[in-house]
């Protein structure tokens, strides 16, 4: 073997993707993410001519939560394929992150020559789910959700007290606290988000794959209305992920040579550039700050660095979309005009939000893309509480790129991150907004506002404003004045098991 046969048989190459929505007429008559994940692998086998999948030595795949009792699903997915892959994995957690990671390990696994043909692929089912456990509940509070009923997310903290309980609630901290920065008034940062879904909706009405395939407004993306209620300030129904799909998706990596000797041609196959992560504290009330993210920051800057292009020398990006302020911050990064499309599937609101596996359909949408198209494509993902970021870099032409490569650029991100100030839990005082956010019942009441503060010492602390205080509610969300910044003070709940409330001062 010559030396370019060596690095041929080194080089990472995607050279089949498949997709799969589940829209049962009777919900038990749906697929499990078994079944999801089978059929989305079978579909990205025949996309790379059929055989590999029965060779394949790694089985990656992205943690699902729809049910629970099916975990881990590596084994029975295998089982259900009729395949025994030497190496085989479930992520720990259902996070943004894990396709790009396990795409970026299986690029890792055929640089080392540890693997041949790797499949990645996710799925969830949340929708038939639903369906099913709401047909033996109770009407009313018993309706489930899966999201919040988590067994991870059970447990009732600090944080939980003052209503941050899922990604809906503490990414808005993000956006409050990002438009404030950014010096944009509410109805300038509205229209920001407006603008971004609006387009992203259309690429969904344009994708085979999406779920909702309907284009929107911007105005009726941000304005609530009976169809679109507000979730929490100041987004609305249609701003965050949609998690009632059934969807799979997944892909399949081997090496160059592989695929000219299975006459795979040429171009079809994507090629593997190179990639960044990094994260911010698991902790969300240990962030140096809510108006951005060292690790999001780390993980695209340095990707774009490694593989030497800029934002003008992509065709494509998936700016990860599970709600504005996400994409917001890496467009920022990128330099990212506003009327450039940040998807190629459709966002987490159009194309589907199946939780940790949205990316896993924009990779396999970004490679039928690039294969049309020609060119680069970017895609950033993030996970958590706005906490794992992984970028990488995909091209219908070779890279330079070598593996396997080390994506982990963690020291970088805490280099650049500031001072992440003390918790203080049981503080009154004067006390100035640093983030906010309002949270609303189904019938779009206002149930509970949660805020972020600073005491003069500089510690961090959370109060509430209970719905009954319209007054300040409204100064949270009309818009005529910035809150970020505002001056108040927490006074101490009426009894032991109150929330301390913050107050605004008096003008």
């Amino acid at each position: 073997m010559d030396e370019r046969d060596a690095i041929d048989e080194r080089t990472p190459v995607i050279v089949g993707v498949g997709q799969f929505n589940d829209r049962p007429e009777r919900p038990e008559d749906g697929l499990d993410p078994v079944g999801l994940m089978a059929e989305a692998l079978r579909r990205a086998d025949r996309d790379a001519g059929g055989g590999m999948l029965a060779e394949c030595g790694s089985l990656a795949v992205v943690s699902q939560l729809a049910w629970p009792q099916l975990n881990p699903v590596d084994g029975k997915l295998a089982e259900a394929l009729g395949i025994a892959p030497a190496h085989s994995e479930q992520t720990a957690m259902p996070n943004g992150d894990s396709p790009i990671r396990l795409l970026h390990e299986a690029a890792n696994r055929i640089g080392a020559g540890d693997a041949r043909i790797c499949a990645v692929v996710g799925a969830e089912a949340l929708r038939t789910a639903a369906k099913l456990a709401a047909a033996k509940a109770k009407a009313g509070d018993d309706k489930p959700n899966a999201l919040r009923d988590a067994s991870y997310r059970r447990r009732v903290g600090y944080a939980q007290s003052y209503g941050l309980t899922v990604p809906v609630d503490v990414y808005p901290l993000y956006e409050n606290a990002g438009r404030a920065a950014y010096g944009q008034s509410l109805a300038e940062g509205q229209a920001e988000s407006g603008a971004l879904w609006a387009g992203m909706s259309e690429i969904a009405a344009q994708c085979d794959h999406a779920w909702i395939r309907d284009a929107v407004a911007a105005e009726d993306i941000v304005t609530p209305s009976e169809r679109n209620r507000p979730i929490a300030f100041p987004y609305t129904k249609l701003q965050v992920a949609n998690s009632s799909v059934n969807q799979g998706a997944g892909f399949l990596v081997t090496s160059l040579a592989e695929a000219r000797r299975r006459g795979i041609p040429e171009e079809r196959l994507i090629h593997i550039g190179y990639g960044a992560a990094a994260h911010e504290n698991g902790d969300f009330l240990q962030r140096d700050s809510y108006a951005g993210s060292p690790g999001l920051t780390v993980s695209i800057a340095r990707t774009l660095e490694l593989n030497g292009v800029t934002a003008a020398d992509l065709d494509h990006v998936e700016l990860y979309s599970c709600f504005p302020c996400v994409p917001k911050m890496a467009r920022r990064v990128l330099d990212w005009p506003l009327d450039r499309p940040i998807t190629r599937f459709g966002g987490l609101t159009f194309g589907g939000g199946p939780i940790g596996n949205y990316m896993s359909h924009a990779v396999a949408c970004m490679v039928e893309t690039l294969r049309e198209t020609g060119g680069r494509g970017l895609l950033f993902a993030n996970g958590g509480y706005a906490t794992h970021n992984h970028t990488i870099l995909l091209s219908a032409e070779p890279t330079e790129a070598q593996f396997p490569q080390d994506f982990d650029y963690q020291a970088e991100a805490d280099a650049l991150r500031g001072e992440i100030p003390p918790l203080d839990e049981a503080y009154c005082g004067p006390a100035a907004i640093e983030t906010y956010t309002v949270h609303y019942a189904r019938d779009g009441a206002p149930r509970l506002g949660t805020v972020v503060a600073r005491t003069p010492a500089g510690a961090r602390t959370l109060a509430s404003v209970p719905p009954e205080d319209k007054a300040t509610l409204d100064l949270l969300t009309s818009g005529a004045h910035e809150p970020v910044g505002s001056a108040g003070t927490i006074l101490a709940g009426e009894t032991g098991d109150d929330l301390r409330r913050w107050v605004p001062d008096a003008a």
